[in-house]
Parts: C-alpha cells; sequence; structure tokens
C-alpha cells in the first residue's frame, strides 16, 4: 500500500479516537456542570438575565460566551440548558455564536501569534456580529425554527391545575394521596403531603444522593440522544482532518485576491479545529505566504462552525435555523477577512 496512503489513515484514526474522546468527555461532563446549575440556579433567574427587553441579556451573553472555554461543539450541551430554562432565544444565539470564538486563551493566542492589533480586531468583529446577529433572528422569528423536544424537562409535571411540581412528582384528581402519576387518575406512593388537588403542595427535599443521581440520569440521557450525530459528525470530521494536507488549503486560499476570503471561509467550516489549535496552525500558513485576511476568515470558520456542531444543532434546531446559523458563520468569516483585507494590508 502507497506510504503516504498509510500516513493518511493514521492520522485520520488517530484524530477520530481523539476527538470521540474528548468530545464525548467534554458532552458529559459539561452536561452534568449544567444539570448542576439547573439545580441550584432557578431557570427564572437565567430566563431574567438572557430576556432583558432592554437589549442588557444580549451583551451579558456575548460576555459570557467570552469567558468560557467551549469549542463549538461543547457549546451544545449549555445551549440545551438554556433551552430548557426557557431563556430568551436571540441572547441564545449569540452565546452560541461567540462561545467558540471569544475566550481569554483564543485572545491571549491572538496576542502572541499575531499582536494586539489582530487580537482586538477579531474581538470587536466577533463580539459584534455575535449580538447583531443574535438580535435579528430573534426579531424575524427564526425561535419558531427550535424543535419542541429541545425544551422538554426531565421532570413529570402536570396536576389538574396545571401546576407543575419538581421533582418528576404529582399529584393525583382522585384523591389526595401522596402520588407519582403518569395520568390523572393513575397513582404510585410517593413522600408527598397533599391538602387538596388545588392547594398547596408540599414536598420533601429530594435527598443529596437522589439530586446528584437525577442529574446524572438527565445528562447519560442527553448523550445517548445525540451519540449518533456525534460520532458520525467525528468521522467526516476526521476524514478531511487526514485526507487535506495543509499544503493545499494554503495554495487555494493563500492568494491576497478577493475570492481567497470566501473560499477560506468555507474551508474552514469542514475542519474540526479550535480556535486555540487553528491560530498556531494559522501562523504557519502566513508564513507559507497566506494573507492575513484569509487566515482571519478560517479562523473564525473553522472555530465558530464544524461539520460536527451541525450535525448536533440537528437534534435541536429545524433545517432553517441550522441554515441561518451557517449563514451567520460564514457572514463573519468572510466580513472579516474583507475588512482586513481593506483596512490593514
Amino acid at each position: 500500500m502507497n506510504p503516504e496512503l498509510i500516513d493518511m489513515l493514521k492520522e485520520t484514526v488517530n484524530m477520530f479516537a481523539f476527538l470521540a474522546f474528548e468530545l464525548t468527555l467534554l458532552f458529559i461532563v459539561i452536561s452534568y456542570l449544567v444539570g448542576i446549575l439547573q439545580e441550584f440556579v432557578p431557570p427564572q433567574k437565567v430566563q431574567s438575565i438572557l430576556s432583558a427587553r432592554n437589549g442588557r441579556g444580549y451583551f451579558i451573553a456575548a460576555l459570557l460566551g467570552s469567558i468560557t472555554p467551549f469549542c463549538s461543539c461543547s457549546t451544545i450541551p449549555f445551549l440545551k440548558g438554556l433551552l430548557r430554562a426557557r431563556a430568551g432565544f436571540g441572547p441564545m444565539m449569540v452565546f452560541l455564536f461567540a462561545s467558540p470564538l471569544l475566550n481569554p486563551i483564543i485572545i491571549g493566542l491572538f496576542v502572541v501569534t499575531f499582536s494586539i492589533k489582530v487580537a482586538l480586531f477579531y474581538f470587536i468583529i466577533a463580539m459584534g456580529v455575535s449580538v447583531i446577529a443574535g438580535f435579528v433572528l430573534e426579531k424575524l422569528g427564526f425561535e419558531r425554527y427550535v424543535r419542541k423536544e429541545a425544551y422538554a424537562q426531565n421532570e413529570i409535571v402536570t396536576s389538574c391545575c396545571n401546576v407543575k411540581v419538581a421533582p418528576a412528582l404529582n399529584t393525583s384528581c382522585c384523591d389526595t394521596k401522596p402520588t407519582v402519576t403518569t395520568s390523572c387518575c393513575s397513582t404510585k406512593p410517593a413522600p408527598v403531603v397533599v391538602e387538596s388537588c388545588c392547594d398547596t403542595i408540599t414536598l420533601k427535599r429530594p435527598s443529596v444522593e437522589s439530586r446528584w443521581l437525577r442529574i446524572w440520569r438527565t445528562t447519560w440521557s442527553d448523550f445517548k440522544q445525540v451519540l449518533p450525530y456525534l460520532f458520525a459528525g467525528v468521522l467526516l470530521g476526521s476524514f478531511i482532518y487526514g485526507f487535506i494536507p495543509t499544503d493545499l488549503i494554503a495554495q487555494y486560499a493563500g492568494d491576497d485576491t478577493w475570492y481567497a476570503i470566501p473560499i477560506a471561509a468555507v474551508i474552514g467550516i469542514p475542519l474540526y479545529i479550535r480556535a486555540e489549535a487553528v491560530i498556531p496552525l494559522s501562523a504557519v500558513l502566513v508564513q507559507k505566504g497566506m494573507a492575513m485576511g484569509s487566515v482571519m476568515a478560517l479562523i473564525i470558520g473553522s472555530a465558530g462552525a464544524s461539520i460536527t456542531e451541525v450535525i448536533l444543532l440537528k437534534s435541536i434546531f429545524k433545517n432553517q435555523m441550522i441554515a441561518a446559523f451557517l449563514c451567520v458563520i460564514l457572514s463573519m468569516a468572510t466580513i472579516s477577512g474583507f475588512l482586513y483585507w481593506l483596512f490593514f494590508s
């Protein structure tokens, strides 16, 4: 067999193993942490912060994204938590755009690898476009393209009075005995004290053990739901990583011409590379002759979205929302490249 082909296969297998392990670990850990956050921080608090009518929620979401060291895929469990908390759609989208692009590590790498000027330019573009895109998508009503099951809670809730009771406990309409129910008159004993069907319901505080176990069950359920999407995306991304050489990217996106910038943005999305990894790679590409505007587009395209993330998002968004998401990332990457090319080249 051709030695070069063997090397490509090895790189593909190694990348698949690395990404599969990393993303599995990240997804489970972050999902569990989000579960803990939901357990101790009332959803109403999250909703009030990220749904501020004066626009404050958009900037808070952008700032939250700028301090969270998430890659494009590991934002998904956090996004699912925000959806369950019924946070504002616009701020949620701002967080989805900004989180993988902005964090202190990325900005520090920009400063060290390129310059403070480049780092500041990158920060302003990523922050500004994220906020504007989130605002515009909300005003255009794109929230209707969120799948209904993405809002699902893990609790089983409703009494005859439409009072929600957590965690996963309910009362029967047929009597006043404590119950766990799946229908209005199907009951099983549970540690609940009920005065009447539509009166106050007093719940015993769940034990610490049951609380952590409940969070873990939710985490595992979420992971099993996205597992096929996760591994399909990792497999495809690893294949592209192993069989598309860096020199080829430099060859077709390296000329200092207008069409090199959108090409770099498009090339960046299939490459599943975290911003922390693509910045050092971009420094090598610059040394090979790639224009800085094209490099900026490549960094935003590869860090802001990936095939793996798009596949994971299919469990949350309908196709129209996924198309809008990709358009925002491509637009951000292209705009940043052209602006840098026009004003700093």
